[in-house]
């Protein structure tokens, strides 16, 4: 393990390139724009930071932030001991979750499906179909999914047609069809947009790898399992990285816009909470706290899941 770290640093000192006057004039236009960059971000992501003061607040909008009561950790604890916002959490990570691993599995499945079609033409045909929903709002989106859903939908039709069901089922009346009707959207929308990345990684695989798993005497299916997924294994776990950060972010459009008084309980996310409160209600500071421990979460969320993947990773040199 010491010798592999002593490789790896050296490795590493190798391609450290020494910054002179010199080089800098060579890259001018690039440290330019990469300083216009990171202007921008100071400007519009780090100092709205200061905002976040109002969570420790009884902010009043007459006051400002810099006249407004300091509380303290008040704010929290009232989120905290609120009901509405525990199940809030409960809601947002179940819906969270829910989405990332259906997602990410289909987007994989779909890329890889798509790649084993032989016609160049249909492939493309079929691409481009599938990631055209991406551009569409969740306002189109949401208005589909009722005409389907509805009574006289088409979902009901089949059913009844079938004859699984008797009488047309209100799938927007009963709280146990929401989380999976927003998992249904999520993949119908976003699957074949999220398998461009995908399908990009398997192309970059090396032909004779397939060569040779054809010789070997490998199928289809062996091909995909001893070939294209460890081929596309670094982008998977990048991926999930990135979307690990984001499972707090379960949504806010489809959730306001399907959601209704019967379903309230189990459609209601953190985003919408801080609407309610923060907006709404002009509660500022109860909406910042809110929004506080939703960028906390994410955080701690995407530290533990680097130091997992590092780990496998340092497990798999051995």
């Amino acid at each position: 393990m010491a010798l592999t770290k002593t490789r790896s640093k050296e490795k590493e000192n190798q391609y450290k390139a020494k910054i002179t006057w010199k080089e800098v004039k060579r890259q001018k236009v690039l440290l330019f724009w990469s300083a216009v960059m990171v202007i921008y971000g100071i400007i519009f992501y780090y100092l709205p930071l200061a905002g976040w003061a109002m969570a420790f607040q009884n902010y009043k909008p007459k006051l400002g932030i810099l006249h407004s009561e300091f509380v303290g950790l008040q704010k929290f604890q009232t989120l905290f001991s609120d009901m509405t916002f525990i199940r809030v959490i409960r809601n947002t990570l179940a819906m969270g979750v829910i989405n990332l691993v259906v997602t990410f599995v289909t987007a994989i499945a779909f890329a890889i499906l798509l790649n084993e079609i032989k016609s160049r033409g249909g492939k493309k045909v079929v691409q481009t179909i599938s990631y055209l929903p991406h551009f569409l709002s969740w306002i189109i989106v949401t208005g589909i999914l009722h005409d389907m859903l509805s009574g006289s939908g088409i979902v009901n039709e089949i059913l009844m047609n079938l004859h699984v069901i008797a009488q047309p089922i209100n799938f927007f009346a009963h709280p146990n069809y929401f989380w999976p009707i927003v998992a249904f959207a999520n993949v119908w929308k976003e699957t074949g947009w999220n398998a461009i990345i995908y399908l990009a990684a398997i192309t970059s695989i090396d032909p004779s790898l397939y060569e040779a798993a054809s010789i070997d005497g490998a199928g289809r299916w062996a091909k995909i399992k001893y070939v294209t997924l460890p081929g596309i294994k670094p982008t998977i776990m990048i991926l999930l990285l990135m979307n690990v950060g984001n499972v707090l972010n379960a949504g806010f459009e489809i959730q306001y816009l399907l959601g209704n008084g019967l379903v309230q309980k189990v459609s209601q996310t953190i985003d919408i909470y801080v609407l309610k409160w923060g907006i709404s209600q002009g509660d500022y500071s109860i909406g910042t706290a809110a929004g506080i421990f939703k960028s906390a979460v994410s955080i701690i969320l995407i530290v533990i899941a680097n130091q997992i993947a590092k780990r496998n990773g340092e497990e798999r040199l051995f």
